[in-house]
C-alpha cells in the first residue's frame, strides 16, 4: 500500500502509519521520510480523513466503527463489511458512483472479485449475463506471508512452517480458505456473491472452484460465461480493449496470453483466450489474470481513496 500510494502520489498532508501496540513506535520510511507507528487507539484520537485498512476481520470489524465515529472514511481491506447490506463494495471504475458523503466505512472486494468483474462488467451490460462459472488458479501470496515462505522453503529444500496442509510446490491444492456447510470454501462464496452486489444485479447466477497453485504472486481465472444475447467475437474484443484498467493480450500466432509473470507489479487486469463456447449457444471462455496484491487489493483500495478526494466526498 505505502508503495502504491507513492506511485499514485495521492496528496497527502500527514502519513499515519497504525498497527498493533507490540509495533507502535517502531519507524518506518515513505517518500525518503522517517514516520513513527502508532497505535490504533492514538490513531483515532488524531481523526484522520482517511484509514486503509488490511488488519484482518476481527480488527475491522472492531475498530472501523470507531474511525468512522469520529468522521474518518474507512476503506477496509478484509471481508468484514463486503456483504453488509448498508455498507458499499466497490471497484471505482465499474460502481463507484454508489459512493456519497454518508459512506464512512466502505469495503474493498475480494481479489479474485475484482478482477473478475473489472471484465465482466463491460460484457454484461452489452449481452446480459445468466451464468457464470469460474475456476480459480491462485497464488500463495493470497494466503500471506507464511505461504510465501512455505513455498520458498520446498524451492530450497529447507523444512520449515507449513501454511497449507500439504505441500504446494509441484502440487495444486483445491481448497481457498475454510470449507463451508455447502461443499464450498469461503473463496468460492466470495466469487458467488459479491460480483451481484458490485454489479446491482442478482439476475445471474455464479459457481466457482478455487484452486491454490504454487506461484508466488498474480491469480489467474478461467471463466466460462453465458449471456442473454449473442456476441461477435472481434466486438468482445473491442469493447475489452476500450474498458479502463483492462488490457486483452490475445495474440495466439505470437503466443501471446495473459500470464501471472507477465501481471506481476501491474495494476491493470489482463484478459485472453478469448473463444466462444462450441458446446453451447451464447457462451463465452475467457482467460483473467492480475497481479492480486495491487489490483486485487492496494491499488484498488488506494483507488477508493483517489474517487473520494476527487469527487469531494472526503
Amino acid at each position: 500500500m505505502l508503495r502504491v500510494l507513492e506511485e499514485r502520489n495521492l496528496p497527502i498532508t500527514e502519513l499515519i502509519p497504525v498497527a498493533s501496540e507490540k509495533s507502535a513506535g517502531k519507524k518506518l520510511t515513505y517518500k525518503g521520510k522517517e514516520y513513527t507507528i502508532v497505535t490504533l487507539e492514538q490513531a483515532v484520537a488524531m481523526k484522520p480523513e482517511i484509514a486503509l485498512f488490511s488488519a484482518g476481520g476481527e480488527t475491522s470489524l472492531l475498530w472501523a466503527p470507531k474511525f468512522a465515529a469520529v468522521g474518518t472514511k474507512v476503506i477496509d481491506n478484509s471481508s468484514a463489511w463486503r456483504m453488509d447490506p448498508d455498507k458499499k463494495l466497490v471497484v471505482p471504475e465499474i460502481n463507484g458512483d454508489v459512493l456519497t458523503k454518508d459512506d464512512y466505512i466502505i469495503a474493498n472486494p475480494n481479489c479474485s472479485t475484482i478482477q473478475l468483474v473489472m471484465v465482466l462488467a463491460p460484457l454484461h451490460s452489452k449481452y446480459n449475463m445468466k451464468r457464470v462459472v469460474i475456476s480459480t488458479y491462485q497464488s500463495v501470496s493470497g494466503t500471506g506471508v507464511k505461504a510465501v515462505q512455505q513455498l520458498a522453503n520446498e524451492e530450497a529444500g529447507i523444512d520449515g512452517e507449513m501454511a497449507y496442509h500439504y505441500k504446494i510446490g509441484r502440487n495444486a491444492i483445491p481448497q481457498c480458505d475454510v470449507f463451508l456447510e455447502n461443499g464450498y470454501t469461503k473463496e468460492e462464496m466470495k466469487l458467488v456473491k459479491e460480483p451481484k452486489k458490485i454489479l446491482r444485479d442478482d439476475s445471474f447466477s455464479v459457481t466457482a472452484t478455487a484452486v491454490r497453485i504454487p506461484t508466488a504472486g498474480g491469480h489467474s481465472e478461467a471463466v466460462n460465461v453465458q449471456f442473454e444475447n449473442d456476441f461477435d467475437l472481434a466486438e468482445v474484443r473491442h469493447i475489452l480493449s476500450k474498458t479502463p484498467g483492462v488490457i486483452v493480450q490475445d495474440d495466439l500466432a505470437n503466443h501471446i496470453y495473459p500470464m501471472p509473470i507477465t501481471a506481476n507489479d501491474k495494476d491493470e487486469v489482463f484478459v485472453g483466450r478469448i473463444r466462444r463456447d462450441e458446446s453451447q449457444k451464447n457462451t463465452l471462455n475467457l482467460w483473467i489474470v492480475a497481479d492480486n496484491l495491487r489490483k486485487g487489493a492496494a491499488t484498488n483500495t488506494i483507488q477508493i481513496a483517489e474517487y473520494l478526494i476527487a469527487h469531494n466526498l472526503v
